[in-house]
């Protein structure tokens, strides 16, 4: 039986995979660049294909052949666009897919209400067009709830650091949320029980204010005073203000947080008909299971390593590209020094001038940016595609080389890289800055920014250098 993953790189899908090969499955993944999973353990366990559900020539040879596909893809990320490339996405699929015996798609818990957003609309709309002309098995969830998860980051973040919040009417509307573990089981389950169309799945009914509290227990953190504002405040000054809290971007925020302004429950009778053996675990003990994951630094996916719109520029020498090249010789081995500045970001910081990184990232949040809220998953272990702070993991070769690029708002393009190669009896450490701007706004940009990078790059390779073989 061969399987096709969609959103390999995505929170499910990633966690999905090695899933499937523990269960001996013939596993082939769709992505849009090899590149963001090579890091993976599991890579050389499956069969990649690049493609884009968006461009229907590429699906047939990804679609070739195969008997199960799990389409686990969203475009979220897209913004204002998501809609209409969540249908164009589906519509391709189903082009291509017409000798699929199986599709397994997870989708949205719809309100019972005519009030629905337009991000729940996009998933149930998704949802009939693959089982317009496909089998399907359509899984429909509400917050799913796992270390690195988008809507437990949003809970995990605000109950830690507001002690005190103003809060919509609409926090007392009732959910019924996951653990990423009951999914994963569902989804692996559902693989033999052939398509059954529409399944509602879901744990203990809940609300969203009951959802911080115990959080907030969990963590042994005082109670949290929530301040309950007289009317309903419309979704986007609520956005904004957890964009600023949270991890967040603004374009995945404003969705979700409409998709959550009216109660929405799961019947979850089919699925206890059809996976009886699965019981679904509480709220609490989902939130206990992440807690656990992130203290003993296992988290596999975060909701940050899915990439969304930005298309994977491949990195090339060519005019218009300004590059900053600075070079060290250090004292230590090749593995050392990459370590050093492979771990750096997330929770252990940028080393130097921490000011001026955090003003910075504090200045791309008001603006819309990620800032420096998505730290890292693991404080040393990296892959290329994941988020670090306002950057993404380009590429991953150890010891030699790690690059990152700029998801900060910049006009242009940008990228920090450091290589390390062997010198005598120790490495050459070289460090380079590279920026390609986009018009006349962006050569000013980076001109105006030279006198702080001169300063911070300079001492950025200095620390790593001293930091090498301390870790």
């Amino acid at each position: 039986m061969k399987i096709l993953v969609t959103g390999a790189t995505g929170y499910i899908g990633g966690r999905l995979v090695p899933l499937l090969l523990d269960h001996d499955y013939d596993v082939r993944v769709l992505v849009r660049d090899a590149n963001r999973i090579s890091g993976r353990d599991w890579v050389k366990q499956v069969e990649v294909v690049t493609g884009d559900l968006t461009d229907l020539d590429t699906l047939r040879p990804a679609l070739k052949d195969i008997d199960i596909a799990f389409y686990l893809v969203h475009s979220m990320n897209a913004g204002t666009d998501h809609v209409r490339q969540d249908r164009l996405s589906a519509e391709n699929f189903v082009q291509a897919g017409g000798d699929l015996k199986h599709v397994i798609y997870v989708g949205g818990l719809i309100p019972k209400t005519e009030k629905i957003s337009d991000h729940l609309k996009s998933r149930a709309e998704v949802g009939e067009i693959l089982r317009s002309k496909l089998p399907v098995t359509e899984f429909r969830a509400g917050p799913i709830i796992g270390s690195g998860s988008v809507s437990f980051e949003i809970v995990r973040y605000l109950t830690q650091r507001l002690p005190i919040m103003a809060v919509p009417a609409w926090i007392q509307r009732h959910t019924q949320a996951i653990a990423i573990s009951d999914v994963l089981q569902y989804l692996l389950l559902s693989i033999e029980r052939g398509p059954l169309g529409i399944i509602d799945i879901g744990s203990d009914l809940t609300t969203f204010k009951k959802m911080i509290y115990v959080y907030a227990d969990l963590r042994g953190i005082m109670k949290r005073l929530l301040i309950h504002t007289p009317s309903m405040l419309p979704p986007k000054p609520v956005s904004m203000v957890i964009g600023l809290i949270t991890s967040i971007p603004h374009t995945m925020i404003v969705p979700l947080v409409e998709s959550c302004m009216e109660s929405v429950t799961a019947n979850t009778g089919k699925a206890e008909k059809y996976f009886p053996e699965i019981k679904p675990i509480s709220y609490r003990h989902a939130v206990e299971q992440a807690l656990d994951r992130i203290e003993q630094e296992t988290v596999p996916t975060r909701w940050s390593g899915a990439l969304g719109k930005l298309p994977a520029y491949e990195l090339t020498d060519r005019e218009g590209l300004i590059r900053e090249v600075r070079t060290l010789h250090v004292d230590c081995n090749q593995e050392e020094v990459f370590e050093s500045f492979s771990s750096i970001g997330g929770d252990r910081g940028w080393l130097v001038l921490t000011w001026a990184w955090k003003l910075r990232g504090l200045m791309d949040q008001l603006v819309g940016g990620p800032g420096l809220r998505r730290g890292r998953r693991h404080p040393k272990e990296i892959l290329p595609g994941e988020a670090l702070d306002f950057w993404r993991v380009e590429a991953v070769e150890p010891p030699r080389l790690f690059r990152l690029r700029a998801e900060m708002k910049v006009p242009g393009r940008a990228w920090l890289q450091w290589e390390v190669i062997p010198e005598g009896a120790g490495t050459r450490l070289i460090q380079t800055a590279m920026f390609a701007p986009k018009g006349l706004w962006g050569t000013l940009y980076w001109y105006s920014c030279y006198p702080i990078h001169k300063f911070l790059f300079s001492d950025l390779i200095d620390a790593i250098a001293s930091d090498a073989g301390k870790i």
